[in-house]
């Protein structure tokens, strides 16, 4: 007979004290492996507790720097199965979780490659329930992470074609998913896009998530919302390197104006169709923390994936922008 226990104790931004308390709950119970469900916030928390099950130090000694990961215990790590019920982050096929160190209200990411879990079921049902929001919020964190490994510098060029195809099935399918939630062919290709978006990142992640990632430490925003936000003025800070980039991958998704400013126009249409706030006041965000998220997002392990090299003045400008709706 197979004994579960529920533990379901995790905030948006999962923190260490979730971690701590899920890690309680794992040990009294004496479990043997994780099942995760949810999105990105649950699989990352899941993912975490069966990483540390089996580890004597603090999991802020597993940050993702260096090779802090080589002095994990590999045979401490339980076993994970995942179960999204979102399409947006594609932790179901990562091998990092995202967590809040409440010490200094920063992101860490914690990585080991055997977080990957080695089941993943992905049931397009599992995700009709979720509200019109959610679906539009978590879909464009896929279109996040395929934009931005797409763009980034660094060589991968498997992860760069996995990235164009999971933007065009965001294009395809999220505002179906978004319009009709009960559309299963749009929701199952929306989990294939999550999964291959966290595919592609391993060429790199950019600005978007650097500066989300201490925003959502500091004011608890959502993840995949807080990255729609920042998107186009991102795309805005980047243009003079990846102008040509996006001209070719606006030719591939049969955009009208296979530009620059006709990427930008198509992603300024589809968050307005979805309903995705222009300004970080709409979401929460005053102007208060702007020297310290952009002393944070420089140093974020995402900053040095972005096509441009960033420094806190630029981070502190894109802000700036995203705080008053300024484009260009």
């Amino acid at each position: 007979m197979i004994f579960a226990v529920l533990f379901s104790s995790i905030k948006p931004n999962p923190t260490g004290s979730n971690l701590d308390d899920g890690l309680a709950a794992y040990r009294e119970s004496e479990r043997d492996g994780v099942i995760v469900f949810g999105g990105g916030s649950a699989i990352d928390a899941g993912k975490a507790i069966a990483f540390m099950s089996g580890q004597t130090k603090s999991v802020w000694e597993f940050e993702d720097r260096g090779s802090n990961w080589k002095s994990a215990n590999p045979d401490g790590i339980a076993p994970i199965v995942a179960v999204p019920t979102t399409a947006g982050t594609g932790s179901e096929v990562g091998r990092a979780s995202v967590l809040v160190d409440e010490s200094d209200h920063t992101k860490k990411i914690i990585f080991h490659p055997k977080m990957l879990p080695s089941i993943v079921i992905s049931d397009p049902v599992l995700t009709v329930g979720l509200p019109p929001k959610l679906t539009a919020a978590t879909g464009m964190d896929a279109l996040a992470h395929c934009l931005e490994g797409y763009c980034s510098p660094f060589f991968h060029p498997f992860s760069e074609g996995i990235a164009v195809e999971g933007a065009r099935l965001v294009k395809e399918y999220l505002p179906r998913a978004t319009a009709d939630g009960s559309d299963l062919e749009a929701r199952a290709q929306m989990l294939v896009a999550a999964s291959m978006g966290a595919t592609a990142f391993q060429k790199g992640l950019g600005a978007i998530h650097a500066l989300s990632h201490p925003v959502g430490a500091l004011y608890d925003s959502p993840p995949g919302l807080t990255n729609a936000v920042f998107m186009p003025y991102v795309l805005e800070f980047n243009r003079p390197a990846i102008e040509e980039r996006l001209e070719r991958l606006g030719a591939f998704l049969g955009l009208q104006q296979a530009t620059f400013s006709g990427f930008m126009d198509w992603v300024l249409r589809l968050r307005e169709e979805l309903g995705i706030p222009h300004t970080l006041p709409e979401i929460g965000v005053d102007d208060a923390q702007f020297d310290r998220i952009a002393a944070l997002a420089v140093i974020d392990p995402s900053a040095p994936g972005n096509p441009i090299a960033l420094d806190e003045g630029s981070c502190r400008r894109m802000l700036e922008a995203a705080h008053e709706g300024r484009l260009g």
